[in-house]
């Protein structure tokens, strides 16, 4: 694998106007193919397995006039205090703003009246109108938006308390992006790295070359698929991610590989050879981890999987091509200030330090400070995660409602409104479908069913039922006395169906709970299953990924380890904020609550990815000084040498692009940012910084032990460059360098 990248490298720093050539074709051809694509993104999602799937699958066949994926919105009105939203005048105001909802768009299908609907609070004080849309909620125009608020906004003037809720409003404006917040900050921190602008702005180019090439293959490919409208964003925030931490490894190593007197042709060579197989594998768990989403058997997380993996394989791809060839351009302005140094001398087999590089670095004084003390530094790193991970154990999932949103937002407001006049329960109605052989049947099921009904505790009210033409199936809308996201209204939907399981065996009839709410309880349920199954899978893989790189069982099961309990500390801290409360004035939340089901899985995949990145490019220069003749903790000081600063700034980016998400005004969004943030903070700088080179100065030459059979089966990728060592032994790289700088003046 070196020595196949290395000529790699080597071509492409030669050949640079070619290879550059080539990634400007493909860019032009992929961004051709999207503009020229008509692209269709959903924010729905089906969920195969479930019952509250089936039950919608069941309504879309049984009732079709009812276009349940139409857009909706709910429109709240409250007269103002100590007034009657019935009273004659109310009365008149309320049907101008349905009259203006009406006219907002032509995609409006129906306004309900609340009077003749039947749709106002007991006390006379709030009514609601629904409102139904022909078309998705994707396919509103800025004008249907602005028409719509226009309508509210008359409401309001008139004296009305008017707010909505629904997937028909606008979605909120999100100002300047996470990832160009991201990218600024990555650029401080590279710069500060390597004290170069040139340096600086080679990873931060090649990320976004390789975002837009696989951002619009994206793009492209939702016109055939209709992909989620979150499959891009993802792809985009890992494209960068990743496709910045890889081109800074290499060029890194690029510049290393010159101050030991190098040539600029073989540097890239080399660098490409050692930090760019590192890339490679690296590369390799961080798809292994995208793709395994897949286990989850949700087929919007696996698109979306199977997407960020691709942009993953794109970010590796120009890594290990593009980034030689950029070098090729700037091959002593890449260098920054140490181009003006002497050439260090070159380091011997054992990975001794060299002569004359000057001062210690921060990195060699952390590792010397570990190695003088492993026990107790390994102690109380492992001991600190696992107090901060202890909360995890009471996390609750849940999908986010408008309960959960800024009590300033429209969305909140009218949820505080219907809760305060019809019930904490009006919020999240559930309905109950129960369908028959034929109309007889499904009538005295019916029958049954509402009486069932009536008699559980937690239902406020059950609507009469609704039957289609046939006759055979009907919907039943049944109002909690509970909020949505209560464990009593999660118990209610398990209750209906134990209902439903009686009903069949004694009528035949089916019955099934379906409903926003119901969705969010079966969205969690599958996620809940799912995550342990997806963390065996990922770890399993990955730790058979890592024993073929290092050649070593134990370093491989360590790195695993390390993970589980960087990403359990993480749960932990979210849950003590998100859900406890601790600190959340810190963090501007407004509102605790569960977590959302979609965060675990996903921050696993991520942080599973990014941590094995820092262990490849942190442990892989460790090995490389043992397997030159270093003893273990030489090897480990030599590591930290050359990876610790490089490895801390690309955790310092990856924290600050995360930690901008913290800025939101939606929970979900805020605990997402937090939790991803915390999870590299823990990873990078507790286990990979800490309980590595302590577990590693422990273990001593059993660490890279492996079984003489396995060892004989297992192929070698001479990933530390072990043959490219052999060939630049044979050559004088100031000679070679002396020969390169003649060339090129």
């Amino acid at each position: 694998m070196a020595t196949f990248l290395h000529r790699i490298g080597r071509a492409a720093f030669q050949r640079r106007w070619l290879t550059l050539l080539l990634w400007v074709v493909v860019l032009g051809a992929v961004g051709a193919a999207a503009a020229n694509s008509t692209e269709s993104t959903s924010s729905s999602f089906s969920l195969p397995g479930t019952e509250a799937q089936r039950a919608n699958d069941l309504l879309a066949k049984k009732f079709p006039a009812a276009n349940i994926e139409g857009a909706g919105a709910r429109v709240v009105l409250r007269a103002p205090d100590g007034e009657k939203i019935t009273s004659s005048a109310h009365k008149a105001e309320v049907a101008a703003i349905l009259k203006d909802l009406r006219n907002s768009s032509s995609a409006v299908a129906s306004v309900g009246d609340p009077f003749t609907g039947g749709t106002v609070s007991e006390d006379g004080t709030t009514a609601y109108a629904p409102v139904a849309y022909k078309v998705k909620a994707t396919e509103l125009t800025h004008g249907d938006h602005e028409r719509f608020e226009r309508a509210l906004e008359d409401g309001q003037d008139a004296g009305l308390a008017v707010e909505a809720s629904g997937d028909a409003l606008a979605p909120a404006e999100a100002g300047v992006s996470a990832e160009a917040v991201g990218f600024a900050l990555a650029a401080v921190i590279l710069f500060m790295t390597l004290g170069s602008l040139v340096a600086a702005g080679l990873p931060l180019v090649t990320a976004l070359v390789g975002v837009a090439v696989s951002t619009s293959a994206i793009t492209t490919v939702s016109a055939a698929f209709e992909l989620n409208s979150s499959t891009a964003t993802l792809a985009s925030m890992l494209g960068i991610a990743v496709g910045i931490d890889y081109a800074l490894f290499i060029v890194s190593r690029y510049r290393a590989e010159r101050a030991a007197g190098h040539g600029p042709r073989e540097a890239a060579g080399l660098a490409n050879g050692t930090a760019g197989s590192a890339v490679v594998f690296a590369g390799l768990t961080v798809m292994i981890a995208l793709v395994g989403l897949a286990v989850v058997d949700l087929p919007v997380l696996t698109a979306m999987g199977v997407a960020a993996a691709g942009a993953v394989a794109v970010a590796v791809l120009i890594s290990v091509t593009l980034v030689p060839a950029l070098l090729g351009f700037a091959p002593e302005r890449s260098r920054g200030r140490a181009r003006r140094r002497k050439p260090a001398d070159v380091p011997n087999q054992a990975g001794a330090p060299h002569k004359n590089r000057g001062k210690v670095s921060l990195g060699e004084r952390w590792a010397a400070l570990i190695l003088r003390r492993p026990v107790r530094a390994m102690v109380a790193a492992v001991a600190a995660l696992i107090v901060i991970a202890l909360p995890a154990s009471k996390l609750e999932l849940g999908l986010p409602d408008d309960g959960s949103q800024s009590t300033s937002s429209t969305q909140r407001k009218a949820y505080d409104m219907l809760s305060e006049s019809f019930g904490p329960g009006f919020n999240g109605p559930l309905s109950v479908i129960v369908t028959g052989q034929d109309s007889a049947g499904a009538k005295a099921a019916v029958t049954d069913m509402r009486s069932a009904l009536g008699a559980l505790d937690d239902v406020k009210s059950a609507s009469p039922p609704v039957f289609n033409p046939q006759g055979d199936t009907a919907t039943i809308s049944v109002v909690p006395k509970s909020a949505p996201a209560s464990d009593a209204t999660k118990e209610l939907v398990h209750d209906i169906r134990d209902v439903a399981k009686d009903l069949k065996e004694d009528t035949g009839a089916q019955g099934m709970v379906t409903g926003v709410t119901a969705m969010n309880i079966d969205i969690s349920d599958k996620f809940s299953a799912a995550l342990m199954p997806y963390l065996m899978v990922v770890v399993g893989l990955a730790v058979l990924v890592l024993i073929f790189v290092f050649r070593s069982v134990i370093v491989p099961l360590k790195a695993a380890l390390g993970f589980l309990l960087s990403v359990l500390a993480s749960f932990g801290a979210v849950v003590a904020v998100f859900q406890w409360g601790w600190l959340k004035g810190l963090f501007g939340l407004e509102q605790t609550g569960p977590i959302m089901s979609l965060m675990p899985i996903l921050s696993v995949g991520i942080v599973f990815g990014l941590a094995m990145d820092y262990q490849v490019f942190l442990v892989t220069r460790i090995r490389e000084a043992y397997v030159n003749g270093a003893d273990p903790r030489q090897a480990i000081t030599a590591g930290f040498q050359h990876s610790a600063k490089v490895v801390t700034a690309a955790a310092l980016i990856m924290i600050s692009v995360f930690a901008g998400f913290v800025g939101a005004t939606e929970a979900v969004i805020k605990a997402l940012g937090f939790g991803l943030a915390t999870a590299v903070v823990f990873d990078a700088f507790v286990v990979r910084m800490t309980i590595v080179p302590a577990a590693l100065a422990l273990l001593g030459d059993r660490a890279w032990s492996l079984p003489t059979w396995l060892d004989r089966i297992l192929p070698h990728v001479d990933l530390e460059g072990e043959k490219l060592a052999q060939h630049t032994a044979t050559a004088s790289p100031h000679r070679e360098s002396l020969v390169e700088s003649s060339s090129r003046s």
